[in-house]
């Protein structure tokens, strides 16, 4: 299967340089230069995985990846010069998969993107995901909240809330162990479309994302429980 990724990059020299070198590993590459060009070639064609550098023209990284994230499922590696955390952190909170740091190493660059595309791949086929439970429990109710596993959808009775892949799967692994405290490596086991970096902080930022999505009092949780030296409880 031929995937097709999209390069975003204003400088043309580092544009050119990754999207040959992915041409040459048998993708097809399309790229854009800002936030426009990105958007024109998405709308025109299906793409799998986003190549995004943060330090764009116009809109940033950051601020495209959460307008992605809002719209789509496609894969997105941030790539970027800086090295300070917080971007690191605010771009996984804005729903990028991976974070990956100028001057590139464009075999590791490979590799990441490789691991993605299978993750992503395996996470549309239902039958891998771990944590999907029995038959008859494809609709679960919680705290005025309806979650229907099959068609990936979560409401109240006032609204109807959009999930990525990685928050539809954590929601999936708590509500079929209710009431037990999963500890940050179970959580990662159960998830398939996430993050694979040392030291990452994935499950705290989709335990956070899901508390800012469902919670009454984000805050205060009453849901998604923190237990120290742990890891979290789903009390719905």
């Amino acid at each position: 299967m031929s995937y097709h990724i999209l390069v975003v990059d204003d400088e043309v020299v580092t544009r050119t340089m990754i999207s040959g070198y992915f041409e040459k590993q048998g993708y097809s590459v399309s790229q854009a230069a800002d936030g426009r060009e990105m958007h024109k070639v998405m709308n025109d064609q299906h793409i799998d995985l986003v190549l995004l550098d943060i330090n764009l023209p116009g809109e940033d990284g950051l601020m495209l990846t959460r307008d992605l994230r809002s719209k789509s499922d496609v894969g997105i590696i941030l790539v970027t010069a800086r090295t300070d955390s917080i971007d690191r952190i605010v771009g996984l909170e804005m729903g990028a998969d991976d974070y990956f740091t100028k001057p590139l190493e464009l075999r590791e660059l490979l590799v990441r993107v490789r691991n993605l595309l299978w993750r992503i791949s395996r996470n549309n086929k239902a039958s891998d995901v771990e944590s999907l439970p029995r038959e008859n429990d494809k609709i679960v109710n919680f705290n005025g909240w309806t979650f229907d596993i099959d068609r990936r959808a979560l409401s109240n009775k006032y609204d109807a809330v959009k999930l990525t892949k990685a928050e539809y799967e954590m929601l999936v692994a708590f509500t079929a162990n209710p009431s037990r405290v999963l500890s940050r490596e179970r959580l990662l086991n159960l998830i398939s479309h996430r993050v694979d970096a040392p030291n990452d902080r994935t499950v705290d930022v989709l335990v956070r994302r899901l508390r800012n999505k469902i919670e009454a009092e984000p805050k205060k949780p009453q849901l998604f429980i923190t237990v120290h030296g742990e890891g979290y409880m789903f009390a719905g």
